[in-house]
């Protein structure tokens, strides 16, 4: 109990000297601070005489400017977030990459043949209408599917006259003016005197484009690519799987260092773009494998047979594998980033590796996993790391999805949603090339993604050379199809033969990193060079300046109270025409019944009132309790001082 009360009495001294404030008024405290401070200037400021002072004043103040302007110069240099790169060389053994695999044709043309009949039917038509326009358009289109044509038809532009461009559908016999709607009479018009566009269209019609080429040849062919992923996207995955090239078919041979291996080694995936891919090395549960020593004789080794003869003729005009390195837990954006090896050459690629290392926020714009990436990453489903190729597709997917309704055909689907299709979306198309020529959906995706701040490339130095040669072709095509067919017949034909070697030139690795080009000891280092050059200051003279700031404050803060403090009193003594009541009053005329105060009676006629009323009666006189009256704190504070003196 005593402790609590020396506690008490404590704490309530300590609240006197706080409101009491530092003792000194603010012209003491800044000659006080002149006068003691370790910055050379402000003491000669107190010590000199008048006109040295003036100097010293003007001195002090240029030379506060010149330090605040040059702080100001490295703090925003140093919020500015700038990295430097350093770029060092290691050597160890290294991980094998990642290989992905695909045949240029997404399809075997005999298994997908009963789906494309009635579009490559339309094809060869549109063909022989622009290669040979005189012929009969009557039977060129009597046997012909044209519900597919009426979706986004190619047409014939003549831009004779910029001014009022004519526009003739391939399978109709008049030409439409852009300007009016009135036919005019046909003329020929082929390729060679006119251009060959794509029409999209939108709300029955209402609404058209055209998507103009320089080429006929890439007219047909984005055309047919467009309506064949309109069929593709109505077949379920398992059946288009199983219409693209098997892995024991693809795959002839395969020699990792001196380790045999074969299709089962690969881990198949489908892609859109060219159907069944396998990945060797792949996988985010397996362990990667190494590679023993930098060679051709320690890399990876592979024959594959193309199967040139079954791709289908209209979507595919390339022959050959597509290949990709890339790390063990990436998923391969083969399309974008892949390489093409040629049919009937081996190609050797040697590989060296760059792991890059960024610095990440605030110094760049980073993620280290894609958690902080506003964008679903569609391609979580794999299983694979997060990449900003992932997040700017599966960005342009929900652009798709919420502008046209549905979801493309090259792109992960989210959950819930729909392929596009003619049957369903007849207005995908426009809304597709609209979105796909879009500035805003671009710069929407590349904000809204990140790189990431771990990545490691692989550089290629590719060779080639004719394989097999003449005098060893014919008994290695015999040993191969033996192996594969169980034929004594060659089934095999140099152009669909690929042989791929891929394996490290060196095991030298380069580590391109970033680092902060001004860090915290770079900022406090300048700032005080620039504090001691200017003024002789420190980081005590900085703390004695906050002192004195400290201390404005607190005196500051103790003014504005005793002002409202006073304002309080002034307001309370405006109700009494005299002094306020004391206790001796206040019981007089809780006890005398005729005790009427001056103040019985507001109104206008108060003060008439109070001159008429009789002299109260006296009663019995109180008792005198003006010990009783509140004293201010100073007052038992200064008494209690006085008592322990």
């Amino acid at each position: 109990m005593g402790a609590a009360m020396h506690l008490k009495k404590y704490l309530l001294k300590g609240l006197h000297r706080l409101q009491k404030g530092p003792g000194y008024t603010y012209k003491e405290l800044l000659v006080w601070y002149c006068d003691n401070t370790n910055t050379h200037g402000p003491k000669r400021i107190i010590c000199e005489g008048p006109k040295k002072k003036a100097m010293w004043f003007v001195l002090t103040l240029l030379f506060t400017s010149l330090v605040c302007w040059q702080w100001g110069l490295f703090i925003k240099t140093y919020l500015n977030w700038e990295v430097s790169v350093s770029l060092s060389i290691g050597f160890k053994t290294m991980d094998f990459p990642a290989v992905t695999i695909c045949n240029a044709s997404p399809f075997q043309y005999s298994k997908v043949q009963h789906l494309l009949k009635d579009l490559d039917t339309l094809m060869e038509a549109v063909l022989g209408r622009i290669l040979g326009p005189e012929l009969s358009q009557v039977n060129a289109t009597t046997a012909l599917n044209l519900s597919i044509w009426h979706h986004t038809p190619l047409v014939f532009i003549n831009e004779q006259n910029p001014h009022h461009p004519v526009v003739l559908d391939l399978f109709e016999d008049n030409f439409n003016g852009s300007a009016s709607s009135s036919p005019a009479p046909g003329r020929p018009c082929s390729a060679r005197r006119c251009k060959v566009a794509m029409r999209l269209c939108s709300h029955n019609g209402t609404t058209c484009t055209f998507r103009n080429f320089s080429s006929a040849t890439q007219a047909v062919t984005e055309w047919y690519t467009l309506q064949a992923t309109n069929i593709f996207a109505q077949v379920p995955n398992q059946e288009l799987v199983a219409m693209g090239y098997p892995a024991e078919r693809l795959i002839l041979a395969c020699l990792f260092g001196a380790e045999p291996c074969n299709y089962r080694n690969f881990t198949p995936i489908f892609h859109p773009d060219y159907g069944n891919c396998y990945i060797f090395n792949w996988g985010m549960t397996e362990k990667a494998l190494p590679s023993a020593n930098p060679g051709t004789e320690f890399g990876l080794k592979l024959i594959l047979d193309m199967g040139q003869e079954d791709y289908v003729p209209f979507l595919t005009s390339t022959a050959g594998a597509r290949l990709m390195l890339h790390e063990q837990r990436s998923y391969p954006f083969i399309k974008e980033e892949g390489i093409y090896a040629m049919a009937g050459m081996e190609t050797s690629i040697g590989v060296l590796v760059d792991k890059l290392q960024r610095k990440g926020e605030p110094y760049s714009q980073c993620t280290k996993n894609g958690s902080d990436v506003p964008i679903q990453n569609l391609y979580s489903s794999y299983n694979t790391t997060y990449s900003i190729q992932a997040c700017i597709r599966s960005c342009f997917q929900e652009h798709m999805i919420r502008e046209c309704g549905c979801g493309h055909y090259l792109y992960p689907l989210p959950d819930k949603r729909k392929y596009c299709n003619n049957q369903e979306f007849p207005d995908w198309a426009h809304c597709y090339s609209a979105l796909r020529i879009s500035m805003a959906q671009r710069e929407t995706c590349i904000y809204a993604c990140k790189e990431s701040c771990n990545d490691t490339q692989y550089k290629m130095t590719i060779s080639m050379a004719v394989w097999p040669s003449e005098a060893s072709e014919d008994w290695i095509f015999h040993v191969l199809s033996q192996e594969r067919d169980q034929s004594s017949n060659i089934t095999l034909s140099r152009k669909g033969i690929v042989k791929l070697n891929i394996y490290f030139q060196e095991f030298n690795y380069r580590t391109i990193e970033e680092s902060a080009a001004n860090n915290i000891v770079w900022l406090l280092s300048n700032l005080g060079g620039q504090f001691g050059f200017w003024m002789g200051g420190s980081v005590l003279c900085l703390i004695e300046f906050g002192e004195i700031i400290i201390d404005f404050v607190w005196i500051t803060i103790i003014k504005l109270v005793a002002l409202a403090k006073s304002v309080r009193q002034k307001r309370a003594q405006a109700r009494y025409d005299g002094p306020p009541p004391t206790v001796a009053e206040l019981v007089e005329a809780h006890t005398n019944f005729g005790f009427q105060p001056d103040s019985a009676m507001p109104g206008p006629d108060a003060g008439a009132y109070r001159r008429e009323q009789n002299p109260p009666i006296p009663g019995t006189p109180p008792p005198n309790y003006d010990s009783l009256r509140l004293q201010p704190l100073d007052v038992i504070e200064s008494d209690s001082e006085g008592d322990a003196i």
